[in-house]
């Protein structure tokens, strides 16, 4: 009877370990999932808006309509990296986030900040830069539009599904938000008239002033967080992806690759305003 239980027992014991081994098996495929789906198809599809200068942006290279940006050059050092090809996938914003739901994309990278809201439902890469917001107003109202509270009652514009419609929201709160897709829209919209000011993040402000003499920062002071610092949004679950992704940032911050990557595209940006 004893060598019986014994043998069962055995039996008994293989099994779990078996059953053990099958899960953390299972566990391991499921945290390399989305990392062997790239590098099994050869490629890393990127969604982004193409018209958030330095960051991502239509340039003409050799004669050729291109995407650029320091977002366009960070992927490409993280596909590099990977050792796999690179496909941009240009949209509106607010279409970038379902595309990587929808799986159309394997990544998201255009100037997106890991909002509590968004964690819900999508994995983020550890921050690789952390802006500060700011108000563009056209000159001659400059001296009209000097604090949050001269704002009130006015229309303040930001970009569709992004921040900085969270920010107006919350630290403009007395204005008439108005969300248009595109920022150069918006920038055609405050040199109209048709508002009266908008909130953008300041390197990106920047690049739109250059080439838009009539319009300038406006003297007010909009809290930062890092909840507005950019990250790479993946698919939930991503696991080894986003290791991989977050040691690649680690390694071009470390080196001041990035900050290179936007102060080039500044220029770049600059040079097409002056074409």
């Amino acid at each position: 009877m004893k060598k019986i239980l014994s043998g069962v027992a055995a039996v008994a014991l293989l099994f779990m370990l078996g059953a053990c081994g099958g899960s953390q098996k299972s566990e391991g495929d499921s945290q390399s999932k989305a990392l062997d789906a790239v590098k099994d198809a050869g490629v890393l599809k990127v969604g982004m808006s193409a018209d958030f200068a330095p960051f991502e942006f239509h340039s003409m290279v050799d004669g050729k309509d291109k995407i650029v940006g320091a977002d366009v050059d960070l992927a490409n050092a993280i596909a590099d990296d990977l050792g796999v090809d690179i496909e941009f996938m240009d949209m509106e914003f607010n279409a970038v986030l379902s595309s990587l739901e929808q799986g159309k994309v394997d990544i998201a990278i255009s100037g997106i900040s890991a909002t509590p809201e968004r964690k819900k439902s999508f994995d983020f890469s550890d921050n690789y830069y952390n802006p500060p917001q700011k108000v563009i107003v056209n000159k001659k109202n400059a001296d009209k539009f000097t604090s949050v509270d001269s704002l009130k009652g006015k229309k303040v514009g930001a970009q569709k599904g992004s921040v900085q419609e969270d920010v107006v929201k919350q630290q403009l709160p007395d204005a008439q938000m108005v969300s248009v897709a595109k920022v150069p829209n918006l920038i055609i919209e405050l040199n109209q008239g048709s508002i009266d000011a908008l909130v953008v993040e300041e390197t990106v402000g920047a690049s739109y002033i250059s080439q838009n003499p009539d319009l300038q920062f406006a003297d007010i002071d909009l809290k930062s967080s890092k909840d507005e610092a950019y990250s790479i949004a993946l698919p939930k679950d991503s696991g080894t992806l986003k290791t991989e992704i977050d040691k690649i940032i680690k390694k071009l911050n470390d080196s001041g690759k990035i900050e290179e990557f936007v102060q080039k595209n500044i220029e770049l940006a600059n040079k097409n305003a002056d074409k």
